[in-house]
């Protein structure tokens, strides 16, 4: 149910990456946006689109992946309407990917509002969420502008972006933003923290679909033009033979760290980035010796703040370990220092490739 009486909120769902940072238990093949990762019986879409299906109308949400991935679309969200899938005939990055939904959702409403939102995230108060998203959906009805939604550091973490804010405005929690730094330092991001100036960046925004468009005008070549209007067969026909002229941007670095006109709402949902080993272990509860068990049969011994994902009938038995992720999917065991190990996941994932071949990706 919808709780907004303007009718023009449409929500875009990114779910269109490899999750490469999550190798070897997230593949090419099925990435971890499609998998129920934590054993909750949903996967990461599923719950993303629970979450906005309580705000906005499964008509209206549209889910942007890869082509090769849109069967799992179909078959994990059957009460989405197949025209809402956005199936991208090569990869790029999210400004493309934003672009076309805007273009679509351009021409079933010029007046409409969007959210855009990653597909592998935690919110853990979804009360305050709807109430979050609602507040900032009726600021950006009345304003052309981008609204980021930040939420309160819990630790310096090096992983996440960070939002300074800058000045307050008239609206409780709502400021402009002063600037954006991705991936900062431990120390940096500790001295974030330390400030209350900074927010981490959830990567979850808002605006006008007519605004957002008028910001990729100065950005993006006009691939596809708001004024041209196919039928859908010739939308798809065009984007198949016309996406590649698109650059691989990112709708972070492209839009909103290039616009002066970016606010940032103060959220208090709880969130968490599930994107890496070291975020998922920053924000699961901790068993004994402070170890990250995730949907896994697993006997410890003198081991401490280690993150393990095996398969459904594997029993691990670890004695010794300290700060390791111990993650095996298929054809693939990983044992890798914790850390900040994204870059080295991505760099195990691809050496894999290089001496082994494909199916070990």
């Amino acid at each position: 149910m919808e709780t907004n009486s303007s009718g023009k909120n449409f929500c875009v769902i990114l779910a269109g990456g490899k999750g490469r940072r999550l190798w070897p238990c997230s593949r090419e093949k099925m990435p971890k946006q499609f998998m129920d990762f934590f054993g909750t019986g949903r996967t990461q879409l599923q719950q993303t689109f629970d979450r906005f299906s309580k705000i906005i109308p499964p008509e209206r949400i549209y889910v942007s992946t890869n082509q090769v991935y849109a069967h799992y679309v179909e078959e994990q969200l059957p009460e989405l309407p197949v025209e809402n899938i956005l199936a991208e005939p090569i990869y790029r990055n999210t400004a493309p990917s934003v672009a076309w939904a805007c273009y679509r959702i351009y021409h079933h409403d010029k007046d409409a509002n969007i959210i855009v939102s990653p597909s592998d995230q935690a919110v853990f108060n979804e009360e305050a969420f709807h109430e979050n998203v609602l507040n900032c959906f009726d600021f950006v009805k009345k304003n052309d502008c981008l609204l980021t939604m930040g939420v309160k550091p819990t630790r310096p973490e090096p992983g996440y972006g960070y939002i300074q804010l800058g000045e307050p405005t008239e609206l409780a929690d709502l400021y402009k933003v002063k600037s954006f730094t991705e991936k900062p330092e431990r120390d940096f991001a500790r001295m974030f923290m330390e400030s209350g100036e900074f927010y981490w960046n959830t990567g979850i925004f808002l605006t006008k679909v007519s605004y957002l468009l008028y910001c990729f005008r100065q950005i993006l070549p006009l691939v596809l033009n708001p004024e041209d209007v196919f039928t859908m067969e010739d939308e798809l026909a065009f984007v198949k033979e016309n996406f590649s002229r698109y650059p691989n941007l990112s709708i972070d670095y492209g839009i909103l760290e290039k616009s002066d006109n970016v606010y940032v709402f103060r959220c208090d949902f709880g969130w968490a980035d599930l994107g890496t080993w070291h975020s998922i272990y920053e924000a699961m509860s901790k068993g004994d010796g402070d170890n990250v068990v995730l949907d896994s049969e697993v006997i410890f011994e003198d081991s401490r703040d280690n993150i393990v994902k095996l398969p459904h009938g594997r029993v691990a038995i670890i004695n010794g370990l300290d700060g390791y992720i111990v993650a095996e999917e298929d054809n693939v065991l990983l044992i890798c220092k914790k850390g900040d190990s994204s870059a080295l996941v991505r760099k195990y994932g691809s050496e894999a490739r290089m001496r082994y071949g494909d199916d070990f990706v």
